[in-house]
């Protein structure tokens, strides 16, 4: 890896490392720790920006991964801030991360925020790898990178309209969402994030650390079904919203959208 794109990743892993601290006092104040998603959203985003502009790489491909990075980041950190912390109540996960948690609560949290900040230089390695890669002049792969970014982007946008929208009628409280692509799985939004680090790959094949672009996708996986995406999620909308919810589980994909099966209980 270039000296400078090592350079970028540490220091926006120290600037990172600042804003969560900020971030962790500002919770203790609001009591909503759900900004730290807001934080790590645009974090990765516009370190992937840094990344594009810092590479030595082919100039067009850094210019695709810099709308691109900066295109993703926005959207899901504006998402995250309106309907997850603006909406004046504190995402369901937290509030039992600071159940579990009791008295000890606030220092985990801290550190929770760091291990954040830690993860966006890693999040960020297939940007760093697509930032280097001066093998070969555009062609087809970087247009099915650019294929890839797009559909997930819309996919993933697109879910998260259809949430929010069914969010926000009153008369929803306590149901499911089964609207438009939450129909075909429990988890569209996830599994467009997941797709949409495919794209990077592709932009990143020919490049001398093109395998650090494999970790997006596997990692990104790995955070969703063990970390913090799906099996937290689940568990919060198991509790609020019970048999309901355990119907949906048993007719619908959790992650590929699939065809809902019927409920045979």
């Amino acid at each position: 890896m270039p000296l400078e794109t090592s350079l970028t990743l540490a220091a926006g892993w120290a600037l990172m490392a600042l804003v969560m601290a900020l971030l962790w006092l500002l919770q203790r104040r609001t009591g909503d720790a759900g900004i730290v998603d807001v934080g790590w959203s645009a974090g990765v985003g516009l370190l992937g920006v840094a990344l594009a502009i810092t590479g030595d790489g082919d100039p067009w491909r850094r210019l695709i991964l810099g709308i691109g990075a900066g295109a993703w980041g926005l959207r899901l950190a504006a998402y995250l801030l309106v309907d997850r912390v603006l909406r004046g109540e504190e995402d369901g996960r937290y509030v039992a991360l600071r159940e579990a948690w009791g008295a000890s609560a606030q220092s985990k949290l801290f550190w929770f925020y760091q291990a954040q900040a830690i993860s966006i230089p890693l999040f960020a390695l297939p940007f760093a790898a697509v930032s280097a890669n001066a093998s070969r002049p555009l062609g087809l792969l970087d247009a099915l990178g650019v294929l890839v970014f797009l559909v997930a982007f819309a996919g993933e946008s697109l879910a998260d309209r259809q949430l929010a929208a069914f969010r926000s009628d009153p008369a929803n409280r306590g149901k499911t969402c089964r609207a438009g692509l939450w129909r075909y799985s429990r988890h569209p939004n996830y599994f467009f994030e997941w797709v949409h680090w495919f794209a990077y790959l592709a932009l990143a094949w020919g490049s001398p650390t093109w395998w650090l672009a494999l970790s997006g996708p596997v990692v990104m996986l790995v955070f969703l079904y063990r970390v913090t995406g799906i099996p937290y999620t689940e568990m919060q909308a198991l509790r609020s919203r019970g048999d309901d919810y355990r119907a949906y589980q048993r007719t619908t994909s959790a992650f590929v959208p699939w065809f809902p099966q019927e409920d045979a209980s």
